[in-house]
Order: C-alpha cells, then sequence, then structure tokens
C-alpha cells in the first residue's frame, strides 16, 4: 500500500466523510477537506505514530474567483520521519468565516494565518494575532485578491524612456 493511500484509508477510518475529494497532481497527493473537520485531521496526521505529519511547510490561499467558493486555504504538510509530503485544501464561502486555528497544532501556524489574512483576507477562527505584516495598520483591502485595484505605472526601458520622463515632475528651480 503506497503512503498516500495509508495516509486517505487512516482518515477515513478515524474521520468518516472528512474527505470530500482526493486529487493526484505531477506526484503531488491534495485532499479537499471539509472546513469543519480540518483541525481533527491536521491532529489525526500529526499524532498518528505511523504517519507523523510533523512538520507544517506553508498556508497558503488561492483566490479562484468568479469560482464558488472563492477562497481555498492550503495546508502543505511534511512528515520528516517518512520522508513524505501532502496537501490538504479547504474550501472557503466566506472569507471572515474561514477555517479554525491550527496554532495549538503546529506553533508555526498563527504566524503563517497572519500572512494569509493580510494578503488574502481570510480570517482564521480563534487566531487572536491576526495583523498587518507585509502591508501598513491602515491599508484597506487585501492585496493578492483578483478583485484588488492594480495600480500601474509604465516601466521605463530604452526605447519609452522620453515618454516616461516626459511625464515625471520635474524639480523646481
Amino acid at each position: 500500500m503506497s503512503r498516500d493511500q495509508l495516509v486517505v484509508d487512516k482518515i477515513n477510518a478515524a474521520l468518516p466523510e472528512a474527505i470530500e475529494e482526493t486529487l493526484d497532481f505531477r506526484g503531488e497527493r491534495t485532499l479537499f477537506i471539509k472546513k469543519d473537520k480540518i483541525k481533527a485531521v491536521c491532529q489525526l496526521l500529526r499524532d498518528d505514530g505511523e504517519l507523523q505529519y510533523n512538520f507544517l511547510s506553508d498556508i497558503h490561499a488561492d483566490d479562484m474567483l468568479p469560482d464558488f467558493p472563492r477562497f481555498a486555504v492550503n495546508y502543505q504538510l511534511y512528515s520528516i520521519p517518512n520522508r513524505h509530503t501532502l496537501r490538504l485544501r479547504v474550501l472557503v464561502e466566506d472569507p471572515d468565516k474561514g477555517p479554525e486555528t491550527m496554532g495549538d497544532v503546529w506553533a508555526i501556524a498563527t504566524w503563517l494565518e497572519t500572512e494569509v489574512w493580510d494578503l488574502m483576507g481570510v480570517r482564521f477562527q480563534g487566531n487572536g494575532s491576526l495583523r498587518r505584516l507585509f502591508m501598513p495598520e491602515d491599508w484597506q483591502g487585501h492585496p493578492l485578491r483578483k478583485d484588488y485595484p492594480l495600480g500601474y505605472e509604465e516601466v521605463q526601458f530604452s526605447f519609452n524612456w522620453e515618454a516616461i520622463g516626459n511625464r515625471k515632475p520635474k524639480p523646481q528651480d
């Protein structure tokens, strides 16, 4: 039995109906987990003596606008003893009602969730540390969302330097 199948079997045995879908792409398995089951699945994967997913390497979110649910939160897990990677994916309909925090499963999750909130706006329930990390405190919005307005300044190259130079403010004498 492959390691991927062992993971699925153990989750199905302990938490029936937690897995919504399984996707294999380019040698990596992704498990779509129900939002209300993600914490229990993560605790199982960390604590199971045979699986030992003891390292949360990343949390990131996808904005799938115009699809619904619009957001997906991805957890990249790694089992150091087994040298095995696994991705868990949770679909999120309302970014203010995101998944439960994983901060008490893996301490680094608090920081990674704060990063996701700052840039994508997905709020993790129970994470009391959500604040701006990359953007100024008074910044409005979340810049990695697809509907976030883009600021645009044309890049200056050798072929257009005169036109761009003419639009730049000139120093006053």
